[in-house]
């Protein structure tokens, strides 16, 4: 594994094959797609940042980069992609052998320019923060201090607007210092963005323009108008933190046996509107903090009688789900909206019942918003996530805007799409594959929002029909790839990004070997399970454990050694030996088993997976466990039933969730209150060893993990049983003295493994 995160270290990106099968039927021969997941603003800290244009080819438009072939005396060089031979321009006049400009360093496969042409946008960061009234006393009270405590950290600049809506939308003045100022919109009806700016007296010094579409200071609007209401932070503090004390729940009488009138998707109708006209084009952010299901307006995910559920995972397979398209319709709409405007939409969602995270997530998704799901506005996962947000320091997420993607490749590869937060730009072109996957058909993306750790999984078809001779192979072997990030750094200025690629291709008889030495398993899982869950969104009737299955199966005949009908001999090599594993608690994992989650915590697990990292996806599909005892340090364990035992403690992380589960003795030693005596200091450095590692991961994550301490037998331990293998359950012979066992009829890893290997060799 190292030396694929060698390669991400330096390039952040990981390919399940970093030997490519060279031909179609070779790739598909592989299940696995030949694909990489590339994380556009990983921190390189020995990256060069250059302060001039890059050169481009006349033909392709790829940039300048290591794997170019220089002329030094003619001053021209051959582009990998397509050939071309480009002439330098007067100022490399200087390049030579001895003197290369730094693109040329073979060290520096990704590079990023800062050319002095672009100027820093003259607009500071905007926030809009869209806020739900329809909120008991109490949670109205956690989200009025989160909210506070957040405007604290934010930078000076930054330009802030307030929306608050129950029943009716009031859009705050927060410019209008001396009283307390709003505009009210009614929830059930749309309104368009010309009747905003009428109704909101946007032309009462400036007439409106006959023509044209109204767009900010240069297009028709004053900038005093715009004033009113986004300010900046260090002018609304006042204004803001009074009208946030102020705040009352929603005054409209909701009966015993109804629903509030809640009008989400008019409140974020209105604040796209508002955004489009007076900032468009700049790296504005929606923040919506949400306390339950919409009920009024075209984006309403239930009826206000509370006699009616909100949808289930059953109802939305059965179709039977009145609201659910409608709503679905009504944001994509808004998310083409955000995209054309450069606006992105966060979501803070706390509440008990669903919110419609699951009809929201299009919106998210395409615009490259933050998403954090918790139960109350006064949990630790909330309070800390946001403050996460907007902190600065070590641990910031590096928020960046207005990103557009671009790749370019090798001729005999194509692009069928990306799976990931980003929206389509319909760039077509000869890169673009029939086969669609995913945000296809172009090969440019645009990123509203994106940071250090957003991460987007490129699916590739490889178009080359027939084997290629040997002579043909030796010369040219290599596959090239080349992504570009024109993004908006955090500090206002436009920088690209470059990373180029160079692979080598195997075709023909034995390159199953070649294949193997080259395969990540570990993004290879990761590729599957992004794969899994957007087609259990968009596929009709798929079953996802026989796709899984099958997959396995196959790659298992292809790549395994045995001889024929003879499972007893079947072995896979150590490059492939975890991959099963992998895919065993993929099919147990909460991407592809919905029973007993909500269609809201599956939209919400689905887009983290979506926007990870290959590390962390693989701590979603399978957890880490960490065991501490007296007798050794902390160490891995596997994630078994077995590993549980009365005299030790385990940490297990499942990314969503770490729970530190105390084994029965050492639960009954601390509630004797041992670790509080001084002769047993030993007893009270092993209580605080998983506590320091919990810290550390918290620290690093986004969103913040829910912390789960518990005993060994008690109800809240089924966080960790869950997860673990169960190779001893109620049915199995004598379970392990001081252990555990499961109460379920899963099948253990080993009976998987039996059947797979029985399965493989036929």
């Amino acid at each position: 594994m190292t030396e694929f995160l060698d390669l991400e270290a330096q390039d952040g990106v990981r390919m399940p094959w970093n030997i490519v099968p060279g031909t179609r039927q070779e790739a598909t021969g592989c299940v696995v797609p030949v694909s990489a997941i590339y994380t556009p603003l990983k921190p390189f800290p020995s990256m060069p940042v250059l302060p001039y244009s890059p050169l481009r080819c006349r033909h392709c438009r790829s940039i300048l980069n290591p794997f170019s072939i220089v002329d030094f005396a003619a001053k021209i060089w051959i582009c990998p992609f397509c050939f071309h031979r480009n002439h330098f321009p007067p100022h490399y006049a200087s390049i030579s052998e001895d003197n290369l400009p730094a693109e040329l360093f073979h060290q520096y496969t990704t590079i990023e320019y800062a050319s002095p042409d672009d100027r820093p946008s003259s607009v500071p960061p905007v926030l809009m923060f869209v806020v739900d009234t329809c909120l008991i006393e109490e949670e109205l009270g956690f989200l009025k201090s989160a909210l506070l405590r957040a405007l604290e950290l934010l930078p000076e600049n930054s330009l802030i607007g307030l929306i608050t809506f129950g029943t009716l939308v009031h859009v705050h003045e927060l410019g209008f210092g001396q009283i307390p100022k709003t505009y009210v919109f009614k929830g059930s009806k749309e309104v368009n963005k010309e009747q905003l700016l009428e109704q909101m007296s946007f032309f009462s010094k400036k007439p409106k323009p006959t023509t044209g579409v109204i767009a900010g200071v240069r297009d028709g609007l004053d900038a005093e108008s715009i004033a009113r209401f986004l300010v900046p932070a260090s002018e609304c503090e006042f204004a803001l933190n009074s009208v946030l004390d102020e705040l009352q729940k929603d005054p409209w009488p909701v009966a015993s046996d109804q629903r509030a009138t809640r009008c989400t998707s008019t409140a974020l109708s209105v604040a796209a509107g508002l955004l489009g006209a007076c900032v468009p084009g700049s790296g504005a952010r929606i923040m919506a903090f949400i306390g339950g299901p919409s009920t009024e307006g075209q984006g309403s995910i239930v009826s206000k009688s509370l006699s009616e559920p909100i949808r289930s995972h059953k109802d939305l397979d059965k179709d039977s789900v009145p609201y659910y398209h409608k709503a679905v319709k009504f944001y994509e709409g808004l998310s083409k909206q955000l995209v054309n405007q450069g606006h992105v939409l966060d979501l803070f969602a706390c509440a008990l019942d669903q919110v419609g995270v699951a009809e929201l997530k299009v919106a998210v998704e395409r615009t490259g918003g933050l998403v954090v799901l918790a139960e109350s506005f006064g949990h630790s996962v909330f309070k800390d996530s946001l403050k996460r947000v907007f902190q600065s320091g070590e641990y910031d997420l590096g928020l960046s805007s207005n990103g557009i993607f671009e790749i370019n490749c090798s001729k005999d590869i194509k692009v069928q799409g990306i799976i990931g937060p980003c929206a389509s730009l319909e760039k077509k072109g000869p890169l673009c594959s029939d086969t669609v996957v995913g945000q296809g058909n172009t090969t440019a993306w645009k990123l509203c929002g994106l940071d250090k750790a957003t991460s987007l999984c490129l699916i590739f078809d490889i178009v080359k029909k027939e084997s290629p001779d040997a002579t043909m192979q030796s010369t040219s072997n290599q596959f090239y790839f080349q992504f570009l990030t024109y993004y908006q750094h955090n500090n206002g200025q436009m920088r690209l990004r470059v990373t180029t690629l160079s692979r080598r291709w195997v075709a023909g008889p034995g390159s199953v070997q070649d294949l193997i030495p080259g395969f990540d398993q570990e993004a290879a899982a990761v590729v599957m399970a992004r794969q899994v869950s957007i087609k259990m969104e968009s596929e009709v009737d798929f079953d996802p454990i026989r796709w899984l299955d099958r997959a396995l199966i196959q790659l298992c005949t292809r790549f395994g050694d045995y001889q024929k009908d003879s499972p007893s001999t079947f072995s896979l090599s150590p490059r492939l030996s975890i991959f099963p594993q992998f895919i065993f608690h993929l099919r147990r994992s909460q991407f592809v088993q919905v029973f007993n989650n909500s269609p809201d915590e599956t939209a919400y697990f689905r887009m983290i997976l979506n926007r990870e990292n290959v590390v962390n996806s693989v701590v979603m599909i399978q957890p880490s466990l960490i065991s501490f005892s007296f007798h050794s340090g902390p160490e891995p364990a596997l994630l078994d039933v077995a590993a549980i035992a009365a005299d030790r403690i385990l940490l297990l992380d499942s990314y969503f969730t770490v729970v530190i589960f105390h084994g029965a003795t050492i639960a009954q030693w601390r509630k004797a209150g041992y670790h509080k005596l001084p002769e047993h200091q030993a007893f009270a450095q092993l209580l605080q060893a998983p506590c320091d590692d919990t810290d550390t991961i918290i620290k690093e994550r986004f969103p913040v993990p829910r912390l789960v301490v518990c005993d060994q037998h008690g109800s809240q331990a089924r966080f960790l049983l869950a997860k673990l293998n169960p190779s001893a359950t109620y049915n199995s012979e004598a379970p392990v003295p001081g252990g555990d066992v499961i109460f379920t009829d899963d099948v253990s890893f080993e009976v998987f493994l039996d059947h797979l290997q029985r399965l493989a060799v036929q």
